[in-house]
């Protein structure tokens, strides 16, 4: 749905800053002409969203020159008042506020039903707290117990396909039942509960859940075992967040007003937005939003979206978490240099203490951008994990039953993502966006997701996105030609081989064609990063032949003839091997980590001899 309009207020209410941007036509395109902040006052002892919401909005009225709000209501439409242009012709707000949407997800088995059920509230923008299911090895008490204790905003339960039997649905209903979960928020009001499971069981659950619940009525997720139709789960739960949850919390009532009713939760905005990005240009993306507390991750290839979050896994009040599920070891091998570990730990405990300490020195920087490297990898695997084909599935056998055995495990709960067809890895949050190099952005981003192949990635200069994501449900074309020009930033391109090279081994060649007609050429050199110039904006055809065994993406040992996209950085050649390949010793390790760090001119040298950029050697008889 387009909806014309000529200017647009867009507002973010995060956990501890409220963000608002302004978007103006100019002439006939669309400009983002003004962002500011200010603090989120959910919490005590403000207890007001609104007193956030209208700092930002005046803090953006001084950037532009001319009032947005008539007292204390935004002006909508956009008017002339005397001399002047008063309002904003269109508003919307996204919220992850308060925590989010915190939900709590049931199903009979952990892989099948309730693993599709954890898609739908993750698609929903939902923080899952916990899975709760038959066979997930807790004693029945310990499960009503964990309900107890979670109080979620909203339970999705599902269960059984629709010619199932209902003995085994009955018996999650009885669990959540004894439980008598409360709201996270207080008050008197009921959790609600989504059922979205076998249709022959919806009177019992009714029966057995509607005295102490509120319960709504989905169809199945998991009609039959081949199929999984989340989406009336997800709208479900959007709506029930905006009637429920919403709806009490402290001062958005107003907001609510404000936005006609539509306040979508941030992830869910960010997911759309990358959804949009994917389908415009037929692209297979990872996304990365990387916060203080949490680490989302998205994935769409083809037809499949898919989206995760890592509660415990952050940049603040989450890094001695990150540095206990990664181990230390994990963290300290991205450091070029010596550490206490002893020192490390306390450093980053004190960070949870204080979490919004920035780092004070370079050798603060470099161990901060190291367990970000691991907080992203660790999220990135369990996206995996999650981002998977139908557990359970029945294919059509043949007579070669053992051709049918490994066909069924194949298929059947396979990861979706494949890293070698990835075409574009996007980067947001604090640590990624507000990098004092884009040099840093772009390594962290290597190093923790590790694409093959031939990847472009890309970096969210402004924390756009969720107020984009949720101008895409009105105005698509609006929301990508203002991603794609004011706040999607091209870092450059990586070349990266599937392989496991010795230090020192030519694993590819690499034929250039620049704009001009000129010709050069380079290779990838196993354990080493080189960083080619090539400017934002500028083009260069690329024909990569590899090794024996080594695959860029066509498959071991075939060429590959694509495009190189320039960036901050440039065209980064990455023949560290996949996954990385780290010297065995400690001491070649950090000297082969601060060659790489060299190589991309990450940050200031500490020992004042970084190398240049590499550039590209001609090929002979043609011209450089």
């Amino acid at each position: 749905m387009l909806r014309e309009f000529r200017s647009l207020l867009a507002i973010d209410v995060g956990s501890t800053t409220t963000k608002a941007i302004v978007i103006e036509r100019q002439g006939d395109e669309y400009h983002l002409t003004a962002r500011a902040e200010s603090p989120t006052t959910v919490e005590a002892p403000l207890e007001d969203v609104m007193i956030g919401v209208r700092q930002s909005v005046r803090r953006v009225e001084s950037i532009v020159g001319r009032a947005l709000m008539e007292g204390d209501s935004l002006a909508t439409p956009e008017k002339r008042k005397g001399s002047a242009t008063v309002g904003v012709d269109l508003f919307v707000c996204t919220s992850s506020a308060g925590g989010g949407l915190q939900m709590t997800v049931a199903g009979v088995v952990k892989s099948m039903t309730a693993e599709s059920a954890q898609r739908a509230a993750l698609g929903a923008g939902a923080i899952v707290m916990d899975v709760i299911s038959l066979d997930d090895a807790r004693l029945v008490i310990e499960r009503i117990r964990r309900l107890q204790e979670l109080r979620p905003d909203m339970i999705l339960m599902a269960g059984g396909t629709d010619d199932g039997n209902i003995s085994h649905v009955a018996a999650v209903a009885e669990y959540i039942a004894a439980s008598n979960p409360r709201p996270r928020l207080g008050g008197n009001y009921r959790v609600p509960l989504v059922y979205a499971g076998n249709q022959r069981a919806r009177e019992y659950v009714r029966d057995v859940l509607g005295e102490t619940m509120d319960v709504y009525v989905v169809p199945n997720i998991r009609p039959t075992l081949e199929e999984e139709i989340l989406e009336p789960a997800r709208q479900e739960i959007h709506r029930l967040f905006l009637e429920h949850v919403m709806a009490r919390a402290p001062g958005y009532q107003n907001l609510l007003h404000w936005a006609e009713k539509v306040i979508e939760p941030t992830p869910m905005a960010v997911g759309k937005m990358m959804r949009v990005m994917g389908e415009a240009h037929e692209a297979d993306i990872i996304g990365v939003d990387i916060g203080g507390a949490t680490t989302d991750v998205f994935s769409r290839f083809g037809q499949h979206f898919h989206r995760t979050v890592s509660a415990n896994l952050g940049m603040s009040y989450s890094t001695a978490n990150v540095i206990v599920e990664a181990r230390l070891e994990n963290v300290m091998r991205w450091l070029p240099f010596p550490v206490d570990e002893g020192e490390l730990r306390n450093h980053y405990a004190n960070k949870m203490i204080r979490p919004t300490t920035l780092p004070a020195t370079l050798d603060e920087l470099i161990v901060e951008h190291a367990v970000a490297r691991e907080a992203i990898r660790l999220s990135f695997e369990h996206h995996k994990e999650l981002a998977v084909g139908l557990k359970g599935v029945q294919n059509i056998g043949t007579y070669d039953k053992l051709k049918d055995m490994f066909a069924q495990r194949s298929r059947t709960g396979a990861t979706v993502i494949d890293t070698l067809a990835v075409n574009a890895v996007v980067g947001s949050g604090g640590v990624l966006s507000h990098a004092p190099r884009r040099s840093q952005a772009m390594l962290l981003l290597m190093d923790s997701i590790q694409p093959e192949g031939v990847t472009g990635l890309f970096v969210d200069s402004v924390f756009m996105m969720p107020h984009l994501g949720v101008l895409a449900e009105i105005a698509p074309e609006v929301a990508l030609q203002v991603f794609e020009t004011d706040c999607l930033v091209p870092l450059g391109t990586c070349v990266a081989p599937r392989c496991r090279p010795r230090r020192g081994q030519t694993v590819a060649t690499l034929d250039f064609t620049r704009s001009d007609g000129s010709r050069a050429r380079d290779t990838v050199v196993g354990g080493e990063i080189k960083v080619l110039p090539l400017r934002r904006g500028e083009r260069m055809g690329m024909t990569i032949t590899p090794t024996r065994g080594v695959d860029v993406g066509a498959g071991p040992g075939r060429r590959v003839e694509t495009e190189a996209v320039g960036g901050e950085v440039g065209l980064v050649l990455d023949g560290r091997g996949r996954p990385i390949v780290f010297p065995g010793r400690a001491d070649a390790r950090r000297a082969a980590v601060l060659e790489w760090l060299e190589a991309m001119q990450a940050y200031p040298d500490r020992r004042q001899g970084l190398t240049p950029a590499a550039d590209l050697a001609p090929v002979e008889g043609g011209a450089q």
